[in-house]
């Protein structure tokens, strides 16, 4: 039995990855912003640990890792999944919304790995795996911040794969494409439509194909696997 923390863990790929984990019977603590209704409804259906904070708030994040660690009895896997999305041409993009996407997909991850990677050094392994995007890998028009944060999720794993590696800690990173989440809900219709087009399997992914990814990337059949970046998106990103 493994201790898990998982960030964005009340809805989408998040959620999925806590009810991944915990089918596995794994112990899982999850952080979760704003949605205290939802987050709820996670913990009574899995038994997971719900946590409140802001992952772009490195005081806090540091106290809900302490938190975690102390309920769970250490933490072996942190997945950084907790993310915003902006749509918008640069020029429409304001200082306050870039610095908020920014804190929130990146800083809020190197924050996460920050605070744990000490307790993984000290029991001498682990497993961290981040959710990045597609649009890390190509640019996405229109989504300069998210992109650009989501770029950064790909150079943050392969340096922190470098520097932990001796200490028996894996870092990968899952790039998922358009999968059927609350984030590409407020698309429109006709754009879902055209990425599906895009897409060589034709479809949206789920959460839960997500969560297989990140489920394996955390097993011991991925123990000899580090700085690697998986794509599940439906070929989309080739």
């Amino acid at each position: 039995m493994r201790n898990v923390l998982i960030s964005g863990g009340s809805r989408g790929i998040g959620r999925a990855c806590v009810e991944a984990f915990s089918r596995a019977g794994d112990r899982v603590a999850f952080l979760y912003r704003n949605r205290e209704d939802k987050a709820a409804e996670v913990a009574g259906q899995t038994g997971a640990y719900p946590i409140r904070a802001d992952i772009s708030d490195p005081e806090v994040v540091r106290q809900a890792v302490e938190a975690a660690a102390a309920h769970l009895g250490g933490v072996d896997i942190l997945v950084n999944n907790a993310g915003a999305a902006l749509l918008g041409q640069i020029q429409d993009v304001t200082d306050a919304q870039w610095r908020n996407l920014v804190d929130t997909d990146l800083s809020g991850a190197f924050y996460l790995c920050r605070a744990v990677a000490p307790l993984m050094v000290r029991q001498h392994g682990g497993a961290i795996v981040n959710i990045g995007s597609m649009w890390g890998k190509t640019g996405a028009s229109c989504e300069v911040a998210y992109s650009a944060a989501k770029a950064g999720i790909r150079g943050l794993t392969m340096s922190l794969a470098k520097e932990l590696g001796p200490s028996g800690i894996t870092v990968n990173c899952v790039e998922p494409g358009l999968i059927d989440t609350d984030m590409n809900a407020a698309l429109t219709a006709e754009v879902r439509q055209a990425l599906r087009e895009e897409t060589p399997l034709g479809r949206m992914g789920t959460p839960a194909e997500v969560a297989a990814a990140v489920l394996f990337f955390a097993s011991p059949a991925a123990a000899f696997i580090t700085g690697q970046v998986l794509g599940v998106d439906g070929g989309m990103a080739i």
